[in-house]
């Protein structure tokens, strides 16, 4: 008998363990058991061929139609066509070069499972020489005794591992697996309705009903989401032990004098999470804690009010920004709000000051300096800042990556905000925790809503606060669909309306999806048509990192060739000799260098623009509270919350906000349902949702998060949100009478094979 640790190898042979291993990464029986199906068929369902694409690897559980074979006329020899189906109609066209004696095989009528690479001839969908398995064939022997039942699982697959070679493989594992003691206790399972382990396993493989199966993907959900809970509650109550220096409030510093001077009053939700925040910052254990709110909900006011805490105390807070465009705008909006108290050493420092003693702090050295570091800093700015930086002077220090690198060194950073966390990888947000002699007070910040189950599962270790009012003055954001390829003219419409507002003494965004230039077509001519009415006659695209839209999201949704995305320089020179003649128009990117970006932004800020074309480069953080209106042009290649997060650029100051999504998607495609339900709601948390179900989000501590293969398969976290919430509740208990499962090392052991120390310490630096 076998346990979870054994290697393939003594079950399957070397050969098949080498297939497994190499393709699969599978090496131990345990990551066999634990590589569940994706879906289970039955014989006679429909297997949606229509719905295959020419590219895909796939295998199709279907019937032999006909089969037929004719002398080939390009060269020598014979060529034998089958064709597949199913009882809803859909057909698929098999090809073998030279192997007529596979017509012996597939005989009218009887069923099997075909995998191989789609590929479309005359408009055919087809796999040429694909592997299958007859399930009806009397002489399969070990095979189809795996495929006897009614549910056929169909496992994810390699072309050289095809579907049933794996089945194969798990059913030799299981006859020989003699399954743990299973490690969740009795009391737990009999609660929750939970089957053994070991059965589970089985019948997730090897289901007998229907019932039987969804038994077994509730327990092994339930583990994934209870590993997962136990893991971060356990990081969560260790983190209570680390020593952090406390940042009390002081009753006449710099946050009272800035709270004093504050034009414009705080919203209920900026009270409350200040204050939250402010009894995080006093206690003797680093504060852990995510800020989420909508776009203009101010989320910067409140971690600038945390910094002044921090500052009043002794210490200096560093603002991570995920570019230089959004640091030099934190650096401008923190120094402009702050005024003299953030200019300490300089002339107007006391020039500026009131001679009204209520005006004037009780301490006359109340004030800070501001650092601002990027990788564009010339070196003798950059000496500067890092000698204030060093010295203690700079009591706040915002920056790009250019913090991390090695020569910026802190007296004492007691606070590191991090604005945007999703666009920093864990080990760059480690990296400026570790420049604190103690772990210092962490604050991550999202303009993009989280919904509550990702906050519990993926951020379940930090305290989370969110802010859903707008501050006073903020306008309403109209948004709207603008379907070219159907409706032209509105297309027109819309660079009519940018005019009127343009008129009116506004400005406006125009944002692509990509730069330009080298990254795809050097086609002018196409670019020139795809300013007003695309033609999906452009090659694909070329990359675009830290811009552009949504990988996700721009992929062909209806199975046709498309264009490439239109780029900013193509389009900027375009509309100025078109629809936008006679505006002064800007373009921003990524790619220009730091001094020009931040004159384009200082030009637009100042109104000395009045459009600015762009890339998602002002996706966040860009505040110009005079840009009422923004169009996006091929708005189904960016994701929901992307979208989202863009349209949040105007109606920031008294006058309303526009957004207008032009998209060539057809009526009845996905994309143009995700931008409907965009246009249809400013509500980001429903949208996140929404997000959230068409990424398809899988694995929560998968590849996609750390790199690495987890055991973690089944857990959804929209569908299965009751039982991750559940499950929270129980590793909470749990852990309050037995912090470190001392009493139970079975269940800690078990634990730590689905969340191991290197994907545990990944979420605690997450």
């Amino acid at each position: 008998m076998t346990g979870f640790d054994a290697p393939l190898r003594k079950i399957v042979g070397d050969k098949t363990a080498k297939a497994l291993a190499s393709h699969l990464e599978l090496s131990t029986v345990g990551d066999l058991l634990y590589h569940f199906p994706r879906r289970y068929d039955e014989r006679g369902e429909h297997t949606d061929i229509g719905s295959l694409r020419p590219g895909e690897q796939v295998t199709v559980l279907a019937q032999v139609k006909r089969a037929s074979i004719r002398p080939m006329r390009a060269r020598r020899g014979q060529l034998l066509e089958a064709t597949v189906g199913d009882d809803s109609g859909g057909l698929l066209t098999l090809t073998f070069f030279n192997q007529a004696w596979r017509e012996r095989d597939l005989k009218p009528g009887r069923w099997g499972m075909f995998a191989g690479k789609v590929t479309e001839f005359r408009g055919r969908r087809q796999l040429n020489s694909p592997d299958y398995l007859l399930l009806d064939d009397q002489d399969g022997g070990e095979e189809i005794e795996e495929f006897a039942g009614a549910l056929i699982p169909v496992y994810p697959a390699a072309a050289a591992v095809p579907t049933w070679v794996i089945a194969r493989c798990v059913r030799v594992a299981l006859d020989t697996f003699e399954p743990p003691p299973d490690p969740l206790p009795a009391t737990l399972r009999a609660e929750r309705g939970l089957m053994d382990l070991g059965t589970a396993l089985r019948q997730i493989h090897r289901p007998e009903s229907r019932g039987a199966l969804e038994a077994a993907r509730k327990r092994l959900k339930w583990d994934e989401a209870f590993a997962v809970q136990v893991t971060l509650v356990q990081r969560k109550l260790r983190a209570l032990d680390w020593p952090a220096r406390p940042r009390p409030r002081s009753e006449d510093g710099l946050l009272a004098e800035f709270d004093r001077q504050l034009p414009y009053e705080l919203t209920e939700g900026q009270r409350a999470v200040g204050a939250d925040i402010a009894a995080d910052l006093e206690r003797p254990h680093p504060m852990h804690r995510l800020l989420q709110g909508e776009v203009g909900s101010g989320k910067t006011v409140c971690a600038l009010r945390a910094m002044l805490q921090v500052v009043d105390a002794g210490g200096q807070a560093a603002m991570l920004a995920p570019t230089e465009v959004l640091a030099a705008q934190h650096y401008r909006g923190i120094a402009g709000l702050l005024g003299p108290m953030g200019r300490a050493g300089e002339l107007d420092f006391d020039e500026d000051r009131s001679d009204d003693p209520a005006q004037v702090p009780a301490r006359g050295d109340e004030a800070t300096r501001i650092s601002l570091v990027t990788g564009s800093l010339g070196a003798a700015a950059r000496r500067r800042a890092l000698a204030e930086i060093a010295s203690g002077e700079a009591g706040i220090v915002i920056g790009t990556h250019a913090l991390l690198y090695e020569g910026v060194d802190f007296a004492d950073l007691g606070l590191v905000v991090v604005d945007e966390q999703h666009r920093f990888g864990v080990e760059q947000r480690d990296a400026l925790r570790a420049k604190a002699d103690q772990p210092p007070h962490v604050l991550v910040m999202t303009a993009t809503p989280i919904p509550r189950t990702v906050a519990m599962t993926v951020y379940g270790d930090l305290e989370v606060s969110t802010l859903t009012q707008l501050p006073r003055g903020r306008s309403p954001i109209a948004s709207h669909l603008v379907p070219a390829a159907d409706k032209p003219a509105f297309l027109d419409r819309a660079w009519q309306r940018l005019r009127e507002e343009v008129e009116a003494g506004h400005q406006a965004y125009v944002v692509c999806p990509r730069i330009g230039e080298d990254e795809g077509s050097d086609d002018r001519s196409g670019a020139s048509r795809g300013a007003g009415r695309a033609e999906p006659d452009w090659s694909d695209p070329g990359g675009d990192p830290g811009e552009g839209g949504d990988p996700g999201a721009s992929g062909d949704e209806d199975g046709e060739a498309r264009r490439a995305p239109l780029a900013v320089l193509e389009v900027a020179p375009l509309l100025a000799d078109g629809p936008l003649h006679g505006l002064r128009i800007g373009v921003l990117h990524g790619r220009l260098p730091a001094d020009e970006k931040d004159a384009v932004m200082r030009s637009f800020a100042a109104g000395e623009l009045d459009v600015l074309v762009a890339t998602t480069v002002v996706e966040v953080g860009v505040d110009v509270p005079n840009a009422t209106v923004m169009i996006v042009l091929d708005a189904d290649r960016f994701g929901v919350s992307q979208l989202h997060q863009l349209r949040g650029r105007v109606g920031r100051g008294a006058a309303p906000g526009l957004c207008l999504l032009v998209t060539e998607a057809s009526e009845d495609s996905p994309a143009r349902e995700r931008l409907t339900a965009v246009a249809s709601t400013l509500d980001g948390f429903s949208l996140a949702e929404l997000d959230l179900e068409q990424r398809r989000e899988g694995d929560v501590l998968g590849a996609a998060q750390s790199g690495r293969r987890s055991h973690l398969r089944l857990l959804s976290l929209l569908r299965d949100r009751d039982l991750i919430g559940e499950a929270r509740g129980e590793a909470l208990a749990l852990l309050e009478a037995d912090p470190e499962l001392d009493q139970q090392p079975a269940l800690r052991d078990w634990i730590a094979s689905l969340v191991d120390e290197e994907r545990a310490e990944f979420l605690e630096k997450g």
